[in-house]
């Protein structure tokens, strides 16, 4: 008799993520436990403002690992609001880890979740295990700030129901290097809302925008550390959907503005669709350029940054949302109208680098404030240049801060990150090149 089925799955409330071993001399182990290839695990997150459920849709093998080969590299930074650790499953060793933001977790935060169930699509990127591993997704929660477990799978990489066919044949475009992936930063830039006949249109944009991104510092200093693909999706249709226009187009991420009822928020809920098209190149991180000249985007930490290109103010947009996408800075506004409510519990500290309730000040930019500024800081001209402690910030004009009075992740009027701001995308960027 065969044995179907090789993945565990177990299901139990409180899942085993004591006594692990985490070692940082595994700079040399990534041959013995994973092959040069990626594992993919799609699932659903499904629920209400209260409750939340994974439901696994596939395991798939992808052609090529993207990411650094020093597995010490992928266990240090813990932002997000969720993440999945994957651990080697007969000695308990933690070979990888990653953070990670989720549109379904903000539309946990909106009124319609008080009512109804909704099902958002997730995907999470891993080195290919030469071994069973136990991968463990935890969220953080809004009461403590603290990661609780949602889900542990026991994955063998014999199973096979894990999906191994070849990528969709989408063409692709190198923009800027294109070699020494495990090496270098990989970003894929999917187009979205192109037809055909403006991919060449497509290829111009990618490059106008990642000349903007890699102008501001600090990526400047880094930029060619960076991987750039064009990925040349088709869409039927050029543009995206404006529901509140009653516009709707054909296109093959099916994006859309007025997310939650909010008019410039653009996204995506295919993350299938966008995994599937990008997986022709090794990638990193992916940006979703849409075809258009409305003004929005949207950007989530790990998950993917996403920006119109013809609005005046598109460049700057983008580099906003890849703020979120890429470093997982907060949006330090508040004084614009969004879909949350309460999304900052404000008796604890908040995981982004960028925003501070006072909780926990030290663990932020406490060391970057000069002597002699107040905390709080007054909003007035003559600290406008200034790093200090302002109120405001995280959709929140009360008990809430940040280090800045504008910065890139503020408004649009600023051409650069603050210095809190760009420190962080710096460690980010160092993290990645270890």
């Amino acid at each position: 008799m065969k044995k179907i089925l090789i993945i565990v799955i177990l299901f139990t409330s409180v899942l085993a993520l004591t006594s692990f071993k985490h070692s940082n001399d595994l700079n040399e182990d990534f041959d013995k436990y994973f092959e040069n290839q990626t594992l993919r695990i799609d699932y659903l997150l499904n629920g209400n403002n209260t409750s939340e459920e994974f439901i696994l849709q596939e395991l798939k093998k992808q052609p090529m690992w993207a990411g650094s080969q020093k597995l010490s590299a992928h266990t240090s930074i813990d932002m997000g609001s969720y993440r999945f650790s994957i651990f080697d499953s007969v000695s308990n060793l933690l070979l990888y880890k990653q953070g990670f933001c989720s549109l379904f977790n903000e539309w946990q935060t909106t009124p319609e979740a008080k009512s109804t169930k909704q099902s958002y699509y997730h995907v999470n990127l891993m080195p290919f295990p030469k071994n069973t591993v136990r991968y463990v997704l935890e969220k953080r929660a809004f009461s403590d700030g603290l990661f609780h477990p949602i889900k542990e799978l026991f994955i063998n990489p014999t199973d096979y129901f894990i999906v191994n066919e070849k990528p969709l044949t989408t063409k692709f475009t190198v923009i800027q290097g294109g070699h020494a992936c495990n090496y270098k930063i990989d970003i894929a830039f999917i187009a979205e809302g192109y037809t055909k006949q403006e991919m060449k249109k497509f290829t111009k944009d990618v490059k106008r925008v990642w000349d903007y991104i890699s102008s501001i510092p600090p990526f400047d200093e880094y930029r060619n550390e960076f991987n750039i693909y064009a990925v040349e999706c088709i869409s039927m249709e050029s543009g995206t959907d404006i529901p509140g226009k009653n516009q709707y187009k054909n296109t093959v991420l099916n994006s859309m503005f007025y997310t939650f009822d909010t008019p410039r928020y653009l996204t995506t809920r295919d993350i299938k669709s966008l995994h599937d098209n990008a997986a022709i190149v090794p990638y990193d991180q992916l940006f979703v350029l849409i075809n258009s000249a409305e003004y929005g985007g949207g950007g989530f930490y790990n998950f993917y940054s996403g920006s119109t290109v013809d609005h005046e103010l598109s460049l700057k947009v983008a580099a906003h949302e890849f703020g979120h996408g890429f470093a997982g800075l907060a949006d330090e506004y508040y004084d614009s109208a969004v879909a949350y409510d309460g999304f900052y519990n404000l008796d604890i500290e908040p995981w982004e680098p960028n925003i501070t309730t006072l909780v926990a000040f030290n663990t932020k930019w406490k060391d970057m404030v000069p002597q002699g500024i107040n905390i709080p800081t007054e909003r007035n001209i003559e600290l406008k240049d200034s790093i200090g402690v302002y109120e405001g910030g995280g959709y929140s004009s009360k008990g809430i801060f940040s280090p800045f009075q504008d910065c890139r992740m503020k408004s649009n009027i600023p051409n650069s990150f603050c210095p809190v701001c760009s420190k962080a995308i710096k460690q980010v960027i160092e993290s990645y090149l270890k």
